[in-house]
């Protein structure tokens, strides 16, 4: 079965965006050559799940290669049908619905790259298998959360912790599952 992974980044006061969806922050820790392992990690994928408003920005300020590199399936969640861009589709179903269907086929791992509505909606659900979170040096004070209130509980277990130069750090958890 495929698992569904976050991979995001987060303030350390928890903020995957300060106000006005402003991400200005994550260019602290931006340095020639570094990934933070992003490429290794796209290279377990083969479908991204992710919110319109992070798709916006990601076209707006990096482009639609980014997506849009014919490699992946990508599953835009809007409540706004638009007709599909190359293998981008703008999933307006249920979220819920599509993930399962997503995890029973064939296929790499699949990537939910945000926001914070999808991730807690998939919180909610039970839905994510693992968590990849960098943290970055800064505290940003306000916008919006990565995670928020009132989602059930969900034990965690750590695979991995790295630490790089920029001060950046990296948690790498998988969910622990009741038959572990």
């Amino acid at each position: 079965m495929r698992n569904l992974i976050i991979y995001i980044a987060t303030s350390l006061d928890g903020y995957i965006a300060k106000p006005s969806d402003d991400l200005s922050f994550l260019k602290l820790v931006e340095k020639e050559g570094e990934n933070y392992g992003y490429a290794e990690f796209t290279s377990t994928i083969d479908t991204i799940i992710l919110g319109r408003k992070t798709y916006d920005w990601v076209i707006k300020e990096i482009g639609s290669s980014h997506y849009d590199n014919g490699d992946r399936n990508v599953y835009v969640i809007t409540r706004t049908k638009r007709p599909n861009v190359g293998k981008t589709n703008f999933y307006t179903g249920n979220l819920f619905d599509l993930v399962k269907r997503l995890k029973s086929e064939n296929g790499k791992n699949i990537y939910c790259d945000g926001g914070a509505e999808i991730i807690n909606e998939l919180l909610k659900n039970d839905l994510i298998d693992e968590f990849v979170i960098s943290v970055i040096p800064v505290l940003v004070g306000n916008g919006t959360k990565l995670f928020k209130d009132n989602r059930p509980e969900q034990e965690l277990e750590l695979v991995s912790l790295k630490s790089f130069e920029t001060g950046l750090i990296q948690i790498h958890y998988k969910r622990k599952r009741n038959n572990e």
